[in-house]
C-alpha cells in the first residue's frame, strides 16, 4: 500500500515535475460537497495507491488530510498503478462495488496511456463519489484569487502569472475559447494591480460600430463628424489611470489597428478632429478567441499587445476542476442551494467535453437547478445540443494520439448568407445560447460582426442603452440579479446587458 502524499511541508522527490508530472487525484465528486477540490499527490513516480474508503489521505490546501470515508466506497482497494512510462493501470477490487471509469463499468484492468491521463481519468465509486486522476507539474500553493477557481495544475499556474503581472504596467493578452473567463482573468489582474482604485473600463471590439470605432476609442471634438454636438470622450481617456480591457481584439477593424499601435507604442493619440495630441497612460489589457497569427491582423500591433500572454485553457483541458466549478457556480447563482444533485447528472457535467466552457457549464447547471425545483429530472442529452461524453479512454487503449485532440467539440454549423436568415432565426439563436453573441454566431454559422449587424437591425432585439434605468432595475431585481434571465425578459444580449447594468452601478 502506498500512502505518500505531497504536503507544504515536505520536500518534493528530486525528479523535475515539468518533465517527469506527479500523479494527482483529485475529489471531483462526494456526497459532502466540503470535500470536492480536495487531493492527494504521489510523490512517487513508480508507484501504486490502493484507493478505497480509508487511504489514501485527500486535502486542500493547508487544511486536514480525511481518507474518502463514505461508507458506498469499498474496504476492498481500486489499484491504480504507475510504470516508468507513466502508463496507468486501473484494477478494480474483487467487491461488489461498482467502479467506472470514464462512464464505462469495468471488471477487468484497464490501462491508460501517459497523454490519456493528461486529459483527466474519471473513476466513479459505488455511485457516490467521483475522483479524477490527472498529472501535476504545478504543487499546490496558497494563492488564493477572487473568481479565477481551480485545483488543477491549469488554474495554479493561471494565478500565478495573474499575480506575477498584476503589479506592472505591461499589456497583456489572453487567448483561450470563448467561456474560458477572459474577462474574470482581466478583472482579477486589474483589481490585484496599484490601479484598483479605479474602474476597469472594458469595451468588446466586435460591438464598436466600424465608423465610430475611433470615436469610441480616442473620443472626438465637437463638429467632427455629423452628430458630434459636442466634445465627447474616448475609451483612453476615460481609463486613462486605469486599465482598459479591450475584448475581442481580433476584431478591431483594421483602420484602427495602426492608431493603438501607436497609443501604445507613445501614449500618445489624436481624438477626431482634435487639433492636438493627448495621451493616455491606461494599461491595456486585450483577449481574443481566435489565431491572431494565422488572420489579417496588423502584426506590429501584435508584437506589442503579446508582451505578456496568457493561456486560458479549456474545460476539457482541466476535467478536475469541474467539480469545484459546479459547487462555486452554484453558489453565486443562488439557485437550489439545498438541493441536492442527482449522482447520474453529476457524472454527466464530469464527462461532457464543454465546447462553451466555462460559460456553458454555468448555464447548463442553472438549467438543471430550475428542472429539480420543478421536480423534473433532467438529463445533459435533453441541454445540450450535442451530447458526446468522455468516453474515448474507457477500455484498453494502445493508441497515442491524446482524445484532447479528438475532442468532441460541436462541429460549427454551415456558414451561412446574412440574406438567409431571418428575424425568427436570429431570435431562436438567442433564446437558445442564452443570448450570448458568440453562441448564437455559431449556431447560425455567421461571424460575430456579422451577428452584431442582424442584431442591430432587428426590431424586437434591443440595445441595453434603449431601455429605461427603471425597467432594467425592476427587471434585474425580479430575477435577483440573474443577468442571462434578465436578458431574455428584456431581448438583449447577455454580455451588452452586464456591462451596461455595471456602468450604471446596477450590479
Amino acid at each position: 500500500m502506498n500512502d505518500t502524499a505531497y504536503t507544504l511541508s515536505s520536500p518534493l522527490a528530486a525528479k523535475d515535475p515539468q518533465e517527469n508530472p506527479l500523479l494527482a487525484l483529485t475529489i471531483c465528486w462526494h456526497p459532502d460537497e466540503s470535500r470536492i477540490g480536495e487531493q492527494f499527490i504521489s510523490t512517487d513516480f513508480a508507484s501504486r495507491i490502493e484507493l478505497n474508503r480509508y487511504f489514501p489521505v485527500f486535502q486542500k490546501t493547508g487544511g486536514e488530510g480525511l481518507p474518502i470515508g463514505h461508507g458506498a466506497v469499498s474496504r476492498d482497494p481500486v489499484r491504480i498503478e504507475r510504470n516508468d512510462q507513466n502508463r496507468i493501470t486501473i484494477t478494480p477490487p474483487a467487491s461488489k462495488m461498482v467502479v467506472e471509469v470514464n462512464g464505462n463499468q469495468i471488471t477487468e484492468p484497464v490501462s491508460f496511456l501517459s497523454e490519456e491521463t493528461a486529459n483527466g481519468i474519471m473513476v466513479s465509486l459505488g455511485r457516490s463519489v467521483i475522483i479524477c486522476l490527472h498529472w501535476m507539474r504545478s504543487l499546490p500553493k496558497m494563492n488564493l484569487i477572487p473568481g479565477v477557481i481551480g485545483v488543477s495544475d491549469a488554474a495554479i499556474r493561471l494565478r500565478d502569472q495573474i499575480r506575477q503581472i498584476a503589479g506592472t504596467s505591461m499589456p497583456v493578452l489572453l487567448l483561450g475559447e470563448t467561456g474560458t473567463g477572459k474577462e474574470v482573468a482581466a478583472q482579477a489582474i486589474h483589481k490585484l494591480s496599484p490601479r484598483q482604485h479605479l474602474p476597469l473600463v472594458s469595451v468588446n471590439m466586435a460591438a464598436l460600430n466600424e465608423s465610430l470605432a475611433a470615436a469610441d476609442l480616442f473620443g472626438a471634438a465637437r463638429g467632427a463628424y455629423t452628430g458630434a454636438q459636442q466634445t465627447r470622450k474616448g475609451y483612453f481617456a476615460e481609463a486613462s489611470g486605469s486599465t482598459l480591457f479591450l475584448d475581442e481584439i481580433g476584431n478591431t477593424p483594421s483602420a484602427i489597428q495602426p492608431m493603438l499601435l501607436r497609443v501604445l507604442e507613445t501614449g500618445e493619440y489624436r481624438p477626431l478632429g482634435a487639433a492636438q495630441d493627448m495621451r493616455s497612460d491606461a494599461r491595456l489589457i486585450t483577449a481574443t478567441d481566435q489565431d491572431l497569427y494565422s488572420v489579417q491582423f496588423n502584426q506590429a500591433l501584435l508584437r506589442r499587445l503579446e508582451s505578456f500572454v496568457i493561456h486560458l485553457p479549456p474545460l476539457r483541458e482541466r476535467r478536475e476542476d469541474i467539480g469545484v466549478l459546479i459547487v462555486h457556480l452554484r453558489q453565486q447563482t443562488g439557485i437550489g442551494s439545498q438541493q441536492i444533485l442527482p449522482f447520474e447528472i453529476v457524472s454527466e457535467l464530469m464527462l461532457y467535453s464543454w465546447p462553451g466552457n466555462i460559460r456553458q457549464l454555468s448555464h447548463v447547471l442553472r438549467r438543471i437547478l430550475i428542472a429539480l425545483q420543478s421536480g423534473e429530472s433532467p438529463r445533459l442529452a435533453s441541454l445540450v445540443q450535442s451530447y458526446a461524453p468522455h468516453h474515448d479512454s474507457a477500455v484498453n487503449i494502445t493508441h497515442s494520439a491524446p482524445p484532447r485532440e479528438q475532442s468532441n467539440l460541436k462541429p460549427a454549423a454551415p456558414r451561412k448568407r446574412l440574406h438567409e436568415l431571418s428575424e425568427d432565426d436570429v431570435t431562436r439563436a438567442m433564446v437558445e445560447n442564452d443570448w450570448y453573441i458568440q453562441g448564437a454566431a455559431q449556431a447560425l454559422g455567421i461571424s460575430r460582426p456579422s451577428m452584431y449587424k442582424l442584431l442591430e437591425q432587428h426590431s424586437q432585439i434591443r440595445r441595453p442603452e434603449q431601455i429605461s434605468h427603471q425597467e432594467l432595475q425592476a427587471v434585474l431585481q425580479q430575477h435577483k440579479m440573474n443577468v442571462e434571465l434578465s436578458a431574455a425578459e428584456l431581448k438583449t444580449p447577455s454580455e451588452a446587458l452586464r456591462r451596461y447594468a455595471r456602468a450604471i452601478n446596477l450590479i
